[in-house]
């Protein structure tokens, strides 16, 4: 057996063994408080992200845009956002989560201030497009962190709460800044979001560290429970460094890419199309159409919950390879029945249950996922997570873009619903294929 394989499924009975309770005197462990600070990231990272749609109306009306070209300005920054994660993650490899997410942070948070400056559709796409490639780093730059400061054991909770938190920015931002944008404008609303990312990057910079071996307040009994408890690497890994041959090579690489395509096809949709989907078939109001907007992405707050906890569960009973692929498998399947189940609702209280089922299923994807990327990519997580996001994030561009285009085409949205059902459902046989105990270079 090679040597780095050892090592890998070694990992598992280490952690199992090792991870116990840390007493710190009475103060909260440091990597609690990292996982707070992620969280907060996430949702002021999709707080930042699903405010368009709230305004989506109002910067229409203003800017003389069809809904094609809505359309547009809601996929281009999805676009953005794939084509820079895997230069995002390289470089959080390279220079460390600290200073990258600083830097993206207050990069994006320029970028959604501007957006508040857009005069017609070509300044949104560039300011929208711009927005979404600072966004990039922020995902791989997290699993970097993740990676030194988390143990293996924790790794599903810790990726589900992390992701909990875009779900409750989402959730946050449909019906809030539908309400900010009613009362203060869609400009007015742009600048305040842009001002709270300038707070959070200078936060971040002053509290966090690239490795708990370097933060000032850690205490020496964490310190030793995370590094008898991550993933160990070899001494070749201390550099990261990752040939393009090797990851291109890797089937699990592959896998992982199909599979978060698929995941954010359906996801994207409530970042995108569901308010306005809803506002219009449904005849409702703004504000009220924001409250039944919130519920899919709390839903996949949950989900990311309960998937981050099974996953944790499966591995403390020494089944690494099931760990990650059963919540998925179960995810994906969740997520098919609730898009075709949506079909048939003839009340928005319907049709928001059905898509509820749907997101839940969806997110309990996203700690298996990237979790695997972890295992994986090991001090090279930060580029592997950044090419599977990459994938995923062109499922989001097509997303925005399939929903007004097919609609055109079939005149109905069933099409729409349709087709991600059948993504998810490819995605199930994709996780059966899936093997995180295997490195990049043997699988």
């Amino acid at each position: 057996m090679p040597k780095q394989a050892q090592q890998s499924r070694e990992a598992i009975t280490q952690a199992t063994v090792s991870s116990q309770p840390v007493h710190t005197g009475g103060f909260i462990p440091a990597r609690y408080w990292l996982v707070v600070g992620i969280f907060l990231l996430s949702m002021l990272l999709y707080v930042d992200r699903v405010c368009i749609s709230s305004a989506k109306d109002a910067i229409a009306t203003d800017l003389g845009l069809s809904e094609k070209q809505m359309g547009w300005i809601l996929s281009i920054f999805a676009l953005g956002y794939a084509l820079f994660q895997v230069p995002s993650g390289l470089l959080a490899d390279r220079f460390g989560p600290r200073i990258i997410l600083s830097a993206v942070v207050t990069f994006w948070s320029l970028f959604t201030a501007l957006t508040a400056a857009a005069f017609n559709f070509i300044s949104a796409l560039i300011f929208r497009f711009l927005f979404g490639a600072g966004e990039a780093g922020a995902f791989p730059a997290c699993a970097r962190a993740i990676f030194s400061w988390i143990p293996m054991s924790e790794r599903g909770l810790v990726q589900g709460v992390m992701f909990s938190g875009s779900r409750f920015g989402a959730a946050f931002a449909l019906p809030v800044v539908a309400w900010m944008v009613h009362d203060w404008g869609w400009r007015t609303s742009f600048v305040i979001l842009g001002v709270v990312g300038f707070a959070w990057a200078a936060f971040w910079y002053w509290w966090f560290r690239d490795t708990p071996e370097t933060h000032p307040r850690i205490c020496p009994a964490e310190l030793r429970l995370i590094l008898a408890t991550r993933q160990q690497v070899t001494a070749e890994e201390d550099v990261p460094r990752l040939a393009a041959a090797t990851l291109l090579k890797s089937k699990n690489v592959w896998l992982l890419m199909g599979q978060y395509f698929c995941s954010n096809f359906t996801f994207f949709f409530c970042l995108s199309w569901l308010f306005p989907y809803l506002k219009a078939k449904y005849n409702l109001g703004m504000v009220e159409t924001g409250f039944y907007s919130a519920a899919p992405p709390l839903a996949g707050a949950f989900g990311n919950w309960f998937a981050g906890a099974l996953v944790d569960w499966i591995y403390r009973r020494n089944n690494w390879i099931w760990s990650r692929r059963l919540p998925a498998v179960i995810g994906f399947a969740l997520a098919a029945g609730g898009l075709i189940s949506s079909i048939y609702m003839e009340t928005p209280l319907g049709a928001i249950v059905c898509l509820s089922i749907a997101v839940f299923g969806a997110d309990m994807t996203l700690a298996p996922s990237w979790s695997v990327c972890i295992d994986v990519g090991r001090r090279a997580a930060g580029t592997v997570s950044g090419t599977m996001n990459m994938a995923g994030n062109l499922g989001s561009f097509v997303t925005s873009l399939a929903f007004p285009y097919l609609l055109a085409w079939s005149g109905t949205h069933d099409a729409f619903f349709l087709l991600g059902a059948g993504l998810n459902g490819l995605a199930v046989f994709a996780w059966l294929l899936t093997r995180p105990d295997r490195p990049l270079e043997e699988y």
